[in-house]
């Protein structure tokens, strides 16, 4: 991982959907390259309220043959069955895959429901057979990047791991009415690693709300350090951050 800290290349926009359909074209535009490119594109696809747009604007993106597309998502819960409405491969199911006008090449889900340990094996093993064109990301309001809740494991080199989630994350989840008391939500996850997020070509982060402003400030204005973990982005050669008003209000000039 490279040590140089670059100046974040920053979209500033109205609204969330303003912002969601800038970020949603620009993952577009990469996919195709990639296609066009080496015949194929590996993408990483992330969930939560922040992705609801950019997710419908590239779901109806044209000129993408999605059959040449594998895609992998970042982050499941533990214990939670795929019917829950909070399962993340529900969501991608309902949101993404589903919603596509061809069948992808494929879509690794992560199913941590029996052996979440064994789950993160499986799937390493295949996507770094799969060296990532375009991840799709954000961050939350405690700046985690994927589940790597503060402090962050910066150094594993394992693509999946088992994690565990902070209050302040699950107050997240709560807050955006994914589940009704806080006792209802996991404390444990599988998440893609920090690494192995940082090995995307390149990464388009969708970040909207005034509940994100503070973590947007750390993560782009401040040091790079687990405690803020999406400001390991940073030090990434290619990320573009996409913010709406509220999330951008505490950056400055």
């Amino acid at each position: 991982m490279k040590k140089t800290q670059r100046k974040p290349v920053i979209h500033i926009g109205k609204t969330k959907k303003e912002i969601s359909i800038a970020a949603g074209e620009l993952g577009a535009r990469l996919i195709r390259k990639a296609i066009k490119e080496k015949g194929r594109a590996n993408i990483i696809v992330a969930t939560g309220a922040s992705q609801l747009d950019m997710l419908q604007t590239l779901t109806t993106a044209k000129n993408i043959d999605w059959t040449k597309v594998t895609a992998f998502h970042l982050d499941e819960y533990i214990g939670l069955p795929i019917t829950h409405p909070a399962s993340f491969r529900k969501y991608l199911w309902e949101r993404f895959v589903s919603q596509l006008p061809l069948p992808l090449a494929a879509f690794h889900y992560l199913n941590p429901e029996k052996n979440p340990v064994a789950e993160c094996r499986r799937v390493s093993e295949i996507i770094r057979k799969h060296p990532v064109d375009v991840c799709f990301a954000g961050f939350g309001e405690n700046g985690h990047l994927a589940f790597n809740d503060p402090p962050a494991d910066f150094k594993t080199a394992e693509p999946y791991i088992v994690v565990d989630l902070d209050e302040a994350c699950r107050k997240q989840q709560l807050g955006e009415g994914w589940f009704k008391t806080l006792a209802q939500v996991p404390k444990q996850a599988i998440s893609m690693s920090v690494k192995q997020i940082m090995k995307s070509k390149a990464i388009v982060c969708t970040v909207p709300g005034k509940v994100k402003a503070q973590a947007a400030k750390d993560c782009l204005n401040g040091k790079i350090t687990p405690q803020h973990p999406a400001s390991i982005l940073q030090r990434h050669s290619f990320v573009r951050y996409f913010l709406d008003e509220d999330a951008a209000s505490l950056l400055g000039k």
